[in-house]
């Protein structure tokens, strides 16, 4: 028997788009019968800052009825002015209180060229994330534990920034485990141009680094 539909809204930049994580996300959670609906507003290098002053967000955020509005800020924010992106995570966070929704960051993680600066990310999303109650979905923090491993599947695009396909099945299967709890291990939806071995590589990693702790 299939669960109610979660209602997810997604707020972010190039990293959630690319390859389309939430469409990616809905994918593996509908094979574990889990119904989500999905709205993402997203432009490209865009702070929340931006998308607060657009106003399309929080017009969002107070009609939508979402269950969760998923934030992800600039990539590199969270390493040059911390405060400046836990200021923008309040005004969301406030947002959706009024709309009783709850808050989900997406922690991003640091440019393959730079990996010590993902201990600054890290800290920046979990420290305002205890602040304002979010559940936070360490993707960053799992990417840099899971390529201190493995070389393959690659994670990161070309340009060294953006995640590759694999990277994004990454961040979906971390999102499942933490967000959903639910293991993503065999799921076959998601990642159809990825092979086998690496799907089953990326959700074993995701389960075994995020999963709920009892």
């Amino acid at each position: 028997m299939q669960k109610t539909p979660l209602d997810i809204l997604f707020i972010g930049n190039s990293f959630t788009q690319r390859n389309d994580l939430p469409g990616m996300l809905a994918a593996v959670a509908a094979e574990r019968d889990i119904s989500v609906r999905h709205k993402l507003i997203s432009a490209g290098g865009a702070s929340l800052r931006t998308h607060w002053n657009a106003g399309q967000a929080s017009e969002a955020i107070g009609v939508g009825k979402y269950d969760y509005v998923v934030l992800q800020e600039q990539s590199t924010l969270p390493i040059k002015n911390a405060s400046r992106m836990a200021e923008n995570v309040r005004l969301f966070a406030e947002a959706a209180e009024q709309a009783k929704a709850k808050i989900v960051l997406y922690m991003t993680w640091a440019r393959q060229f730079a990996p010590e600066s993902q201990k600054a990310i890290t800290d920046a999303y979990n420290v305002i994330g205890k602040e304002v109650g979010a559940l936070v979905i360490p993707v960053g923090s799992a990417w840099q534990k899971f390529i201190s491993k493995h070389d393959e599947p690659l994670l990161y695009d070309r340009d060294q920034s953006h995640p590759s396909l694999a990277g994004s099945y990454f961040a979906a299967c971390i999102f499942m485990t933490v967000l959903l709890k639910m293991n993503p291990v065999r799921i076959v939806a998601g990642g159809d141009r990825l092979s086998e071995s690496d799907r089953e590589i990326l959700q074993a990693a995701a389960w075994k680094l995020c999963k709920p702790r009892k």
